[in-house]
């Protein structure tokens, strides 16, 4: 499966808005211009515009570049707009993240039941 893939690289979260009508040629010069990396690395770079409801990725396949578009039908995404909101992901977050859910400020609220004496 493709996460599986994408998991085995580093995985870079760019943050701000980025214009997703970019294609590959302006993403790549995202990558190098604001992340000084190599976008012709294995790195995986991940973008998601203003609606916060879709993202693209960008990964250099060796003899091509992927390029991954998800857009999700109900909800968005909390993307870190700031360098201080941006976060590294665990393999499990970064799955989490594919499946449409925020693995970075999760919405399930932790119960503390009573216990009965």
């Amino acid at each position: 499966m493709l996460t599986e893939l994408l998991v085995k690289q580093t995985v870079y979260i760019v943050t701000g808005y980025t214009d997703m009508r970019r294609g590959i040629d302006g993403l790549c010069r995202i990558v190098e211009g604001k992340l000084k990396c190599d976008p012709y690395s294995a790195d995986v770079f991940l973008f998601c515009g203003r609606r916060s409801d879709r993202i693209k990725g960008l990964l250099w396949m060796g003899d091509g570049f992927l390029l991954l578009y998800k857009r999700l039908e109900d909800g968005s995404l909390t993307w870190p707009r700031t360098e201080q909101e941006a976060a590294e992901l665990t393999e499990e977050q970064f799955q989490y993240l594919m499946l449409g859910l925020n693995p970075l400020d999760p919405k399930i609220k932790e119960v503390h039941p009573k216990r009965a004496l």
